[in-house]
């Protein structure tokens, strides 16, 4: 098998215009190049095992992130979902008539609408500012403007609620505009 493959190799010949090679240099030069291929080869397959390499990692860590994501806001939806409730439990207190302000039920509505706030904040729960502050589209959503300080939100017409640190609902809100602009 070795004499086969040495007839492979290309011999020079001595009808070549070259120089006349001694017969080990033609092995020699045969030889370097041969290893100057597969050096190539090498370094080729080691960038692209290492680029896969850097890959998998950066996959873990995307898998990673993603799952802890996912538990800390697996809870977001239920909030969200719950929004409505103690909307209706705030609407319901703030027209309670004078008369009944007193009254044992109405105390115990506000105990039941404090306890679902506090167990809400205790998930991660938190209301948007609002009022007086500077209209935030991130944090607001504007559904009229009126007379007021320009940029500012004058009323707040829905609460708006952070679970975390994500938005889970933007306030809905008035803001302010200058009279001189209307």
């Amino acid at each position: 098998m070795a004499e086969e493959k040495r007839e492979d190799r290309q011999q020079p010949s001595s009808e070549d215009a070259g120089e006349a090679m001694a017969p080990g240099e033609a092995d020699i030069d045969y030889l370097k190049k041969a290893l100057a291929e597969e050096q190539e080869k090498a370094d080729r397959y080691l960038s692209n095992w290492q680029r896969a390499e850097a890959d998998l990692i950066n996959f873990k860590r995307r898998s990673e992130q993603e799952r802890a994501d996912l538990a800390a806001y697996a809870n977001s939806t239920l909030v969200l979902e719950l929004l409505p409730v103690l909307d209706d439990l705030d609407r319901a207190l703030c027209n309670v008539p004078e008369d009944l302000a007193e009254a044992g039920w109405v105390d115990g509505i506000r105990l039941i609408q404090r306890k679902l706030k506090s167990v809400l904040e205790a998930q991660g729960l938190s209301e948007i500012e609002c009022v007086g502050e500077e209209f935030d589209p991130r944090f607001h959503e504007a559904v009229m403007c009126v007379k007021g300080e320009e940029g500012k939100v004058v009323e707040e017409l829905q609460k708006g609620y952070k679970f975390k640190d994500r938005v889970l609902r933007p306030s809905m809100c008035k803001v302010g505009k200058d009279d001189a602009e209307t």
